[in-house]
């Protein structure tokens, strides 16, 4: 009986185990067969960044089997070509992309306009808006108008294209707003079928979607979006980095911060470190004017304006060259970030221009000061001393100077002994005297 008891009480045991171990496995499977949405947030002018973080996401929703990537954007544009790479990268994803136009106030401008017409489900917040997506030049420039034309026919095919599927209305609204900037609100471009939804958050949008079908690659899915996970995919370090760089404030700082050290380096060579410290910032900076599409005229200002402030210290002009270099470096950077994407960081610019040449006044003070003060070793350090004579100058004699006996000479007349002589100049170890006032 107790043998049976034990035996019992084992395969209790054991099946609990199983049992525990069936549920456990059960729940996993459950959360593992749970609908996932990849959720992306992108604010800013269209760069390199955005490209591999869509890249990087739609990857990960495929691994995952995710239902959705989802890219709240709130962007004034960027460069045609990479518009181009995003555009191909949503139109062969095997996953659905939503591009969600939010928060309430945000804007899917210039080749944000194409990137939402290109996404499989297009959805805007109340309050934004979409379009404006004429061509311009670098730095905002006006383009020539035979680059212009054909730039706009080819953008203007391409809005025709993406918008198709979504009825005449939302053709004619692509074409416009290529060829003749036009821009509409989230209400405008509902009517217009330019885009799927208007959703106040995240959640309503979910919402609206539930049940609702498109065709990704020749495929009909449907949405099922009730009770879905949200996955929101962060910025990875180094994306991370360089939309921080992509930014007018911290590339105009960046700028600043490496031309200081590399010409800081240059008059005191031989640490490497402000070197280092100014290359690595200037590089990163040309990558962030390069993401903005700076106007690199502006960059011409900014050096002529560093000029000036080593030729005041070399030939100080008691402040006019500083103040010409401010005036340069201000412009300069005004110009260098007057792009159609981003808004030029002026107090930024004007802190920097003042702090640089609060910098360079500083050490043009001190080179004026150096120039003033009286030497302090050479025969230019003896001049002016004072000297006892020791034997009689008649011309020539002795005189105690410095703790030590030196021969001497007097200019004028002579000297008896124990008379005061001021120092006037020295012919190798001899001094030259005169008598003190």
């Amino acid at each position: 009986m107790r043998q049976s008891s034990w035996r019992q009480r084992l395969l209790l045991a054991f099946y609990g185990f199983l049992v525990t171990l069936t549920i456990f496995s059960g729940g996993r499977s459950a959360y593992a067969q749970t609908p996932t949405v990849e959720v992306l947030t992108f604010r800013g002018p269209v760069t390199p960044v955005l490209v591999s973080y869509l890249e990087r996401s739609i990857a990960q929703a495929q691994a995952n089997g995710s239902q959705a990537v989802i890219l709240q954007l709130d962007t004034p544009g960027g460069s045609v070509d990479l518009m181009q790479d995003i555009v191909q990268l949503l139109l062969k994803s095997d996953v659905p992309v939503v591009v969600y136009v939010s928060p309430s106030g945000a804007h899917a401008g210039s080749a944000g306009t194409l990137i939402t017409l290109a996404a499989h489900v297009a959805a805007m917040a109340p309050g934004s808006s979409i379009g404006a997506a004429s061509p311009v030049g670098e730095g905002g420039a006006e383009l020539p108008d035979t680059i212009k034309s054909k730039l706009v026919n080819i953008l203007s095919a391409d809005a025709e294209n993406l918008s198709k599927r979504r009825g005449e209305k939302a053709v004619e609204f692509a074409r416009q707003a290529v060829e003749e900037a036009r821009a509409a609100t989230a209400d405008e471009a509902k009517d217009l079928g330019v885009i799927d939804f208007i959703a106040r958050d995240l959640d309503d949008l979910l919402a609206q979607m539930n049940g609702f079908t498109v065709t990704v690659n020749g495929r009909e899915q449907t949405f099922q979006t009730e009770a879905v996970q949200i996955n929101k995919v962060p910025f990875g370090l180094l994306e991370d980095l360089l939309n921080a760089v992509a930014n007018p404030t911290i590339a105009a700082i960046l700028l600043t911060l490496g031309l200081n050290a590399l010409l800081y380096e240059l008059s005191s060579p031989g640490g490497y470190a402000a070197g280092v410290v100014g290359v690595i910032a200037l590089l990163l900076a040309f990558y962030g004017l390069g993401a903005l599409e700076a106007n690199w005229v502006g960059l011409g200002f900014i050096i002529l304006a560093f000029a000036l402030f080593i030729l005041d210290i070399k030939a100080p002009t008691h402040g006019a060259l500083t103040l010409g270099g401010v005036t340069s470096f201000v412009v300069g950077a005004g110009i260098l970030f007057n792009t159609p994407y981003t808004a030029v960081p002026w107090p930024t610019i004007i802190t920097l221009a003042l702090c640089t040449a609060a910098f360079f006044a500083f050490a043009v003070a001190k080179v004026l000061s150096a120039r003033r003060r009286r030497p302090a070793t050479g025969a230019e350090a003896l001049i002016g001393s004072r000297a006892e004579v020791r034997s009689a100058l008649e011309p020539r004699g002795q005189v105690f100077f410095n703790g030590e006996l030196w021969q001497a000479e007097i200019a004028e007349g002579a000297a008896a002994a124990g008379a005061q002589v001021e120092v006037i100049g020295r012919q190798g170890m001899r001094l030259l005297v005169r008598r003190s006032a």
